[in-house]
């Protein structure tokens, strides 16, 4: 018996001994390999791959090769196909190893759950990091030895898109990849806890400039090219003709081509590249493969990285075999899929597929391709290459110039390696908000010599938060020029749909804030005072004129003024010459009197004038007539002076009178002064909502009044016979739809200025600050009555902007530093269109010079008509003609004794000095 065992022993030895001579001459190995539709470059890198081996006659390997297609958007076909081919396979030779090569997606999934289902040892290409393989997700110890994936370049090459947002600080990215890059399983990992916007989108050739466009409207300013140098090209010349090429963004391409020269029409931009660089240790090798084994696919890194995987995958089947650990396990015993029973998974045991793959790279007798491997664990595995960094600028469509930058080692933790830091921090999209405005000076006024085109109080508060949040701003006009306003539908206009549209980043301006607008958009903290709304009309001009005391009558009054005071003299002068008991007829009756007046015309003339003042009239006529006549122009006077007095008085008063509306009570009540907001404005809004508050009052008050279900008690403690709000708002409604809203601030004050007086005309009603300034920079506007309804002023941003923090903080900032302060006495005080008008008069001043100069001129011209009949006197009596004055007092030495004498001397000279 022991005879017996110890031969079937021995021969059983000899079977194995033999068994393994022959499989160590010729090793065949079946292969079930799997591509993804479209992953040419894996497609052809893996057949020149196999065409090498078979070529190597040393290596004693023999390929069986099945090939599967794969879909990456359809499982279902893509599983049948696998289990179609698997099954036929299990007739004849079953697989050693599942070469799978397939990217991502439903292609990839669909894969790794067939082989984990089936238990078959696998090594796969697919893109995705550990948690990114769902099927491959929590394998026990057993799996990880035979289901391993290592990472393609293609895969790779996108982590260094999260070391340049970590470096450059980039707030927000725009990912753009082609085919030969697959980042969807990326879309949450590759930028997970930065703070960065982000879209992740795959390039479509037939609409790149909508795609650029579409980027331009999320505000996205750093632009990840990922693709080959045809994708590049197309990308980079779509951005140049749609105005990309500015500071505000910045462009940043990473290829998997080799170093070929970049070609595209940009004619003048700087742009970031990233590229792979051959090790000069391998170039031989990656020279031969081209040229001897049609290694030509493009890109070469990632052709190369598909070959010498296949490569090492082979060799370490052919060393299983070899040693016989293969025949160890029970990797002969297959399943077909209708056999699967997902209640009892099977497991391949025993097989170190891993452990002699990772060895394998290590005692190679083949020189990699392109760079040696780093076998970790699932999703850590990938090839060592190295990225060339440069910055590549254009001047008309040609690479003028290469500045190298830095450089980038493979690896999830790998680190970008500076050389040039200068270069590098220079290139950058400088962080640009679209501000929305609409105009209102001096908060926002066209400038066109300012940098933006525009100008005011918030382009500065603007430029000073900038510069605190460093960042820039391109300032774009709100549709219609409106802040806007929400309809009856709930549509809004203007500023605040162009922020609810994502068209502007921040709405810049006088805004009030309203709850309405806060539902849709953001507001910051207030950085005005609170405005309210208040009236603006036209001054009361008051006509001056220097002679406005002779206005106080008519002319045809004055005339007749005249026409009595000669009248009057010329009749005094004629009673004086003909009454037979005048001093001139009848001087003998008069001798004991010491005031005797001769009454010539011209003293007719003084004494009619100087009756009119508080002085009188000197000596009466003697004769009763003269007397009469002078009575009668006494009187005449007395009432025509207390006439003009009295009337002189309220002349010069009435014109100084203020307007009688002081209030919105007083507008209101009014009906010869039309009155209106600005169609569209929050003032207008305002008055429709009052007037619907009191329609809404009544209409509560009415059901309170009939409501049947109250007592009697309760009805008549609410019962009055008229309603008890005033509907005042309503009436003033009424009274602006038939006046006529302006559609425009400067409608509106075309329409105050035209306005007769201050009494009859048009009232405008709009924000305190439009009607301030409009009272600073024109002399015939003022606003009347206090301020109602006071809203704060804010910036406006998008509904849950991040910018509403930012803004809030430097708003703050400015207003502690009193910044704010400052800009409003510049604006409002030293603004140059301030104008210095002239101060109209007052009610409780006295009479200005402008009504009452005349008077002086009257003096003066008394004065110079008096000295011109000084001279006329002087040189009349002096150079031309004799005296013939004889003095009293020589004529009293002469002819002392006689009375007569003495009379007529004195009478003669009274009469020559006359």
């Amino acid at each position: 018996m022991r005879v017996q065992e110890n031969m079937k022993i021995l021969i059983v030895s000899i079977i194995l001994a033999l068994i393994r001579v022959c499989w160590a001459r010729l090793q065949v190995i079946n292969v079930l390999y799997v591509n993804e539709i479209g992953n040419e470059v894996a497609e052809s890198a893996v057949n020149s791959a196999f065409g090498y081996i078979e070529q190597k006659p040393d290596y004693n390997i023999k390929l069986e090769v099945v090939r599967v297609s794969a879909n990456r958007t359809n499982s279902e076909e893509t599983l049948k196909s696998l289990c179609k081919n698997y099954d036929e396979m299990l007739k004849m030779r079953p697989p050693h190893l599942v070469l799978d090569t397939t990217m991502t997606d439903m292609a990839s999934e669909t894969v790794k759950m067939f082989t984990r289902a089936l238990a078959l040892p696998t090594i796969s290409a697919s893109f995705g990091q550990k948690d990114d393989l769902e099927e491959w997700k929590n394998l026990n110890v057993q799996e990880e030895k035979y289901l391993i994936q290592v990472c393609p370049p293609a895969d790779l090459i996108p982590e260094m898109i999260r070391k340049i947002v970590f470096r450059q600080n980039i707030t927000s990215a725009a990912i753009m990849h082609d085919k030969t890059f697959a980042t969807g399983h990326k879309h949450k990992s590759l930028l997970r806890n930065i703070a960065t916007r982000h879209l992740i989108s795959e390039i479509n050739p037939e609409k790149i400039d909508e795609q650029l466009l579409r980027m331009r409207k999320f505000d996205l300013a750093n632009f990840f090219i990922l693709g080959n140098s045809k994708t590049v090209k197309l990308v980079l010349d779509s951005a140049w003709r749609n105005n990309f090429f500015n500071k505000k963004y910045a462009f940043y391409v990473l290829t998997q081509d080799l170093g070929d020269p970049l070609k595209c029409e940009v004619k003048n931009g700087t742009i970031f590249l990233a590229r792979p660089e051959v090790n000069e240790q391998f170039k031989k090798r990656f020279d031969l493969l081209k040229k001897t084994y049609a290694l030509e696919a493009e890109p070469e890194i990632a052709a190369s990285f598909y070959f010498d995987l296949t490569i090492q995958a082979l060799f370490t089947l052919r060393n299983l075999m070899i040693d016989g650990s293969w025949y160890k396990t029970n990797g002969s015993k297959h399943i077909t899929c209708e056999e699967y029973d997902k209640n009892n998974q099977r497991t391949h045991t025993g097989l170190e597929l891993f452990t002699v793959f990772k060895k394998q790279f290590h005692e190679t007798i083949e020189t990699p391709a392109f760079g040696t491997m780093e076998v970790n664990s699932n999703g850590l595995s990938y090839m060592n290459f190295e990225m060339s960094l440069n910055l590549v600028n254009f001047s008309r469509g040609v690479v003028s110039s290469v500045i190298p930058i830095g450089y980038w080692l493979s690896g999830f933790a790998s680190k970008i390696r500076v050389v040039n830091k200068e270069q590098f921090d220079s290139f950058h999209s400088v962080l640009t908000y679209r501000v929305v405005v609409a105009e209102q000076t001096p908060f926002i006024f066209r400038d066109e010599n300012h940098p933006k085109g525009y100008n005011g109080y918030c382009i500065d508060l603007m430029d000073k938060i900038g510069e605190i949040l460093k960042f820039e701003y391109e300032v774009i006009l709100a549709t219609n020029n409106e802040f806007g306003h929400m309809d009856e539908n709930g549509h809004w206009n203007g500023l605040i749909k162009d922020l609810m549209d994502k068209k502007a980043d921040i709405g810049l301006g006088p805004i009030s804030v309203m709850e309405e607008r806060e539902s849709v958009i953001d507001f910051t903290v207030p950085y005005y005072d609170l405005v309210g709304i208040t009236i603006m009309m036209k001054i009361p001009y008051a006509q001056t004129s220097l002679f406005k005391f002779l206005t106080v009558l008519e002319d045809e009054v004055w005339y007749c003024i005249i026409a009595a005071y000669f009248f009057t003299s010329f009749l005094i002068w004629i009673f004086d010459k003909m009454s037979p008991l005048s001093f001139r007829n009848n001087p003998q009756k008069y001798e004991g009197d010491n005031d005797n007046r001769d009454f010539t015309l011209k003293e007719c003339l003084w004494f009619c004038m100087t009756s009119l003042t508080p002085q009188g009239g000197g000596e009466a006529p003697k004769n009763a007539s003269g007397r009469l006549v002078a009575a009668t122009w006494w009187l005449f006077g007395f009432i025509i002076i207390s006439s003009y007095t009295a009337n002189l008085a309220a002349f010069l008063t009435v014109s100084r009178l203020e307007t009688p509306v002081e209030s919105l009570e007083d507008l209101s009540k009014q009906y010869k002064i039309e009155y209106a907001p600005m169609n569209g404005s929050s003032t207008a809004t305002y008055f429709m909502r009052m007037k619907n508050i009191e329609k809404r009052f009544y209409e509560i008050w009415k059901d309170m009044s009939l409501n049947s279900s109250m007592s009697n008690i309760e009805r008549a403690k609410l019962a009055v016979w008229d309603y008890p709000v005033s509907q005042k708002y309503s009436k003033m409604w009424i009274a602006m739809k038939q006046a006529g809203f302006p559609k425009s601030l400067e409608e509106a004050v075309a329409r105050v200025k035209k306005s007769p007086s201050s009494t009859e005309g048009f009232a405008y009603l709009g924000d305190a600050t439009d009607i301030k300034y409009l009272e600073m920079t024109t002399c015939d506007l003022k606003p009347v009555g206090e301020e109602f309804s006071r809203k704060p002023y804010a910036l406006a941003v998008q509904e849950k902007s991040p910018l509403k923090d930012q803004m809030n903080t430097a708003i703050l900032l400015l207003l502690n530093r009193r910044e704010l302060e400052g800009l409003k006495e510049k604006w409002w005080n030293r603004n140059p269109k301030k104008v210095v008008c002239e101060q109209q008069d007052n009610q409780s001043d006295g009479i200005s010079i402008q009504n009452i100069g005349g008077v002086f001129i009257v003096i003066y011209a008394g004065i110079v008509l008096a000295l011109i009949t000084l001279a006329f006197e002087y040189y009349w009596y002096k150079c031309r003609k004799p005296t013939n004055v004889v003095a009293v007092e020589e004529a009293s030495q002469q002819e002392s004794g006689s009375q007569n004498l003495k009379r007529k001397s004195f009478r003669f000279k009274r009469s020559e000095i006359m």
